[in-house]
């Protein structure tokens, strides 16, 4: 028996997300599928990052078990003969029998894409979200500044949450926009809630929009309430860049990493 990691990317549009659910395709039911039909016993696979429907991924992580005897480095190509051209393994090596994607210590970085300019581009429909309103850059960014450390963010996850404890750290958020149009929020953290990417993706536009000032960030985080914070931008805007995991240092979907 042995453990192998996979490196998965995928263009969330035409999935229920990544975790397993009846009567829908999602990203994991595919990985089993096709890891079953391709070692010839029941695969189930576990992933690092439960990305929700309509997300996109260029480095979650995913482990499996199994007695086959192809070495593990060769799964990635053997894999991506069969699975369909919106998802692919980028990398498979084994690791030890205990490690767990979602046990181990990491960085996971998130980037949430929107198209700011008068009129939408056909082509950027499915990764980010448009909007023609002017953006204060420089408010945005000062927003951002403020979410920066170890936060309750209560006010900034889906009022479904399950986890009890919803302080998480925050080691960065950047908002930048190109001379194109396209602002890119990317946020780098220990963990995440749920929705809390696209949450702040959310509150950094009504900032940007002028609807809230920079300094409400500080109120949103004491109030420990969704209903303080903004919206929750649209999904298809939002997709998992990478996951170190700092035992090793090695990026999971990063090619400077």
């Amino acid at each position: 028996m042995k453990r192998v990691k996979l490196v998965v990317a995928y263009d969330g549009t035409n999935y229920h997300g990544w975790q397993l659910q009846p009567g829908a395709v999602t990203i994991e039911s595919v990985l089993n599928e096709k890891l079953t039909e391709l070692l010839g016993e029941p695969i189930q696979v576990i992933g690092a990052s439960r990305t929700d429907s309509g997300v996109h991924a260029k480095g979650n992580v995913a482990v499996f078990d199994t007695v086959h005897r192809m070495p593990a480095d060769k799964v990635s190509f053997a894999l991506n003969q069969r699975l369909p051209e919106d998802i692919r393994i980028q990398s498979s090596e084994e690791v030890p029998a205990d490690w767990h994607p979602r046990r181990c210590s990491c960085i996971k970085t998130y980037e949430y894409k929107i198209w700011n300019r008068p009129v939408e581009l056909p082509t950027e429909r499915l990764y980010a979200h448009f909007t023609y309103a002017g953006l204060d850059m420089e408010k945005m960014q000062q927003a951002a500044d403020r979410l920066v450390g170890e936060h309750d963010f209560k006010s900034f996850c889906n009022v479904r949450t399950q986890v009890k404890d919803t302080v998480r750290t925050i080691y960065s958020v950047q908002a930048e926009r190109d001379s194109e149009g396209m602002v890119t929020i990317r946020v780098k953290g220990s963990g995440f809630l749920y929705n809390m990417v696209r949450i702040i993706a959310g509150t950094l536009l009504s900032v940007g929009m002028g609807q809230r000032q920079p300094e409400d960030v500080e109120t949103m985080l004491e109030a420990r309430d969704r209903s303080a914070a903004g919206p929750t931008a649209p999904a298809k805007g939002l997709t998992l860049v990478s996951i170190e995991y700092e035992e090793t240092g090695k990026t999971a979907g990063d090619p400077h990493g």
